[in-house]
């Protein structure tokens, strides 16, 4: 007969080795939740990632910009009088008692270097207190001597943007930069009005930590949106929501439009398409529950949980082990009870989750009941076609046989 590819019982056969589970064993151990107040209550009140959680110690003003390895420096030293040390007796054709030291950059030492004042520590240091730092090593020399240093180039304090907002290394200004005002200057992403702005993940990476939130967070809590430091690491990425929907619901064709039969399920993929997608939103994209096949009792939720949710919620895990964090869970919805289609609601979908609508009972009956007629209806067909092979074989003997035909007058 047809057939697209070997049978299974083939690929077991032909197996050099194998190592098979019986049927009904349960390959991977999972916990199951019917859905009520004090789980929806839990599942509501859990923390997401957080910036202004994670990196507390820099959640406060703008991050002080100090002097790199790199930076190209620009000193100018004053004197209160002339005929110092810098400014020759005569001053007249001078604008000022000053002088511009030609710009340098800062060493691999981490030091510039100042006639009379030899070599100054640059590096993690303020322009100020560098100013300071020179003027004590002037004081003896020139006559009450003052010190602007400004920075002409900044090449050691930077940050980092990547990902789908564009690749670019920042400088800082010290004005107090922003997670979105770096994301903005990139100009990619949301920002850039590539992508809606829910489909965007941003992660942080500051000495060592990291932390991911979405992007919208940023929009509509302004204390995510921490001023970034020198070092940081901004990645953004583009991470559309999807679910999976399977079993007896209705599916949803590529032009929108629902068609159900009896005898086929709905699986496929779908995206959230906003922001947030409640349970009851989930399975009205994917056509809703089948009339004719489903059990509105028992639809399915499938996704991992984390070992403290499942523990608030009072779940025994004793059976997982103790080290194991991510438990697979599934949550179960009643839609027989009216008051699931409130619960539904405030059912939040997470990217990946898996939705599985099971098959009614009476649905099972049938496929049995249709399976043993068509079985029946082919053997009875094959009855009345036999009778019907062997009259017209018996009807061809017999008018073989005839030899004279007698017409009456």
């Amino acid at each position: 007969m047809p057939i697209n590819g070997p049978q299974s019982r083939d690929i077991d056969r032909s197996a050099t080795a194998s190592i098979s589970t019986p049927r009904d064993a349960v390959v991977y151990d999972y916990a199951l939740l019917d859905i009520n107040p004090l789980i929806l209550q839990i599942l509501e009140s859990n923390a997401s990632d957080s910036f202004y959680r994670t990196f507390g110690s820099h959640r406060g003003g703008i991050p002080i910009v100090r002097i790199g390895v790199g930076d190209v420096l620009q000193t100018s030293i004053f004197e209160s009088s002339s005929g110092g040390l810098f400014v020759a007796g005569d001053a007249t054709n001078r604008s000022g008692s000053y002088v511009t030291l030609p710009t340098q950059t800062v060493s691999g030492k981490g030091t510039i270097s100042i006639p009379y004042a030899g070599a100054v520590r640059a590096a993690g240091r303020t322009a100020v207190e560098i100013q300071q730092d020179i003027e004590t090593k002037l004081a003896k020399r020139a006559i009450e001597p003052q010190v602007i240093v400004n920075v002409v180039e900044q090449n050691a304090d930077s940050v980092t943007v990547i990902g789908d907002a564009g690749g670019n290394k920042l400088k800082l200004t010290g004005s107090g930069e922003r997670i979105l005002d770096v994301i903005s200057k990139a100009g990619g992403g949301a920002a850039g009005g590539k992508f809606a702005g829910y489909e965007l993940l941003v992660t942080l990476q500051r000495k060592g930590r990291t932390a991911t939130v979405p992007f919208t967070t940023l929009i509509n809590e302004p204390a995510e949106n921490l001023f970034v430091a020198p070092g940081d690491v901004v990645y953004v990425k583009r991470q559309p929501k999807s679910f999976v929907a399977f079993g007896a619901l209705a599916s949803t064709g590529a032009s929108g439009t629902v068609s159900e039969g009896e005898t086929s399920a709905v699986s496929a993929l779908f995206a959230f398409g906003q922001e947030r997608l409640s349970l009851n939103e989930a399975i009205a994209k994917a056509g809703g529950l089948s009339d004719g096949r489903s059990n509105p009792a028992q639809v399915f939720i499938f996704r991992p949980e984390s070992r403290e949710t499942l523990e608030r919620m009072g779940v025994n895990l004793k059976n997982f082990a103790p080290d194991q964090r991510i438990i697979p869970t599934v949550y179960r919805a009643n839609y027989r009870d009216p008051s699931c289609f409130f619960f539904a609601q405030r059912f939040q979908m997470r990217d990946k989750d898996v939705i599985y609508a099971s098959n009614s009972d009476a649905t099972e009956v049938l496929k049995v009941l249709g399976y043993v007629n068509a079985w029946m209806t082919t053997a009875g067909n094959a009855f009345i076609q036999g009778r019907a092979i062997g009259d017209i074989a018996s009807g061809a003997h017999v008018l073989s046989n005839a030899s004279t035909v007698v017409v009456a007058p």
